[in-house]
């Protein structure tokens, strides 16, 4: 499955990646190595613990590597401000309460919503795509549904 990833997302994406098997890589190694030094591997723990450490640090990388061979990448120029889209910057009016918010639709793998990176597959950024300045659109949520006014689109 494909992932869509704005440029900026991708190149931090390569920038984790680049790291694990870098540094990440010959960390583990090291405490591998140390592990080792303990002696009889069938009753050391630390041995089990470096190889447990090394299993996860491989699948994340597999998993990082298939995400960046099957990510469609947004580049800022297709970013449109007419509609919104994966990558655009939206200002939104909730109508209850009239509080106005600020957020970036992203793909999923780029959702970080304590920083107002909004998944596209989230409630809100599903109900937001392809909207206009100036539409309505309703947001189910646990506790009903928010009402929202597009104010603003950028990149």
């Amino acid at each position: 499955m494909a992932n869509t990833i704005s440029k900026a997302g991708f190149q931090r994406l390569q920038e984790q990646l680049n790291y694990l098997k870098t540094v990440r890589r010959g960390e583990v190694a090291e405490n591998l190595k140390v592990a080792r030094s303990y002696g009889d591997l069938s009753e050391n723990a630390e041995y089990d613990e470096a190889k447990n450490e090394q299993g996860i640090l491989e699948a994340q990388i597999a998993e990082m590597e298939q995400i960046i061979a099957t990510a469609i990448v947004v580049e800022d120029d297709d970013i449109s401000v007419d509609e919104i889209g994966i990558g655009s910057i939206i200002k939104l009016r909730d109508l209850d309460t009239d509080e106005i918010e600020s957020m970036q639709i992203v793909g999923s793998t780029e959702s970080d919503p304590d920083n107002m990176k909004i998944s596209d597959e989230s409630p809100i950024g599903k109900a937001a795509l392809g909207k206009k300045v100036g539409e309505l659109f309703e947001v189910e949520v646990p506790d009903g549904s928010i009402k929202f006014e597009v104010l603003e689109i950028s990149k």
